[in-house]
């Protein structure tokens, strides 16, 4: 069987590094699975969630001239449709989007506060490093 893109395999994790993870494919061929194909949201640290001995699902999702083979873990997973019919599709009340927007108020006025105080901090320790304000000099 040879490896053709699309094509899915069983794998076993054999090595991890910070940019992915090595898989081993049937007939003794390695390809690497990068981290941004891991999993569907945010990887930064791939040891949260593979560890070498894994068995994996991969998706080929390309082969290149010299031999390398891109895989995916998060393309091997079978997906629902994304489109639903209208009928099928969430509604929304009005007080779900005032909910919200005080969420996003409420995380923007943190946001605001925690950047103040970072400022200040960075401004305080930057002055204190200078002499500080009205030092005299020479």
């Amino acid at each position: 069987m040879s490896i053709e893109v699309g094509s899915k395999l069983q794998g076993k994790v054999t090595g991890i590094t910070n940019f992915g993870a090595f898989v081993e494919l049937p007939e003794g061929s390695t390809g690497l699975v990068h981290i941004s194909e891991v999993a569907d949201n945010y990887v930064k640290d791939i040891n949260d969630h593979l560890k070498v001995g894994d068995q994996v699902e991969v998706k080929v999702i390309n082969v290149e001239k010299d031999g390398k083979i891109g895989l995916s873990i998060r393309k091997a997973k079978d997906q629902p449709r994304q489109s639903r019919p209208h009928s099928q599709r969430p509604r929304h009340k009005g007080n779900d989007q005032r909910n919200n927007k005080e969420n996003f108020e409420q995380k923007m006025a943190r946001f605001l506060k925690e950047s103040e105080d970072r400022l200040s901090s960075l401004k305080r320790h930057t002055e204190s490093r200078r002499g500080g304000r009205g030092a005299r000099r020479g």
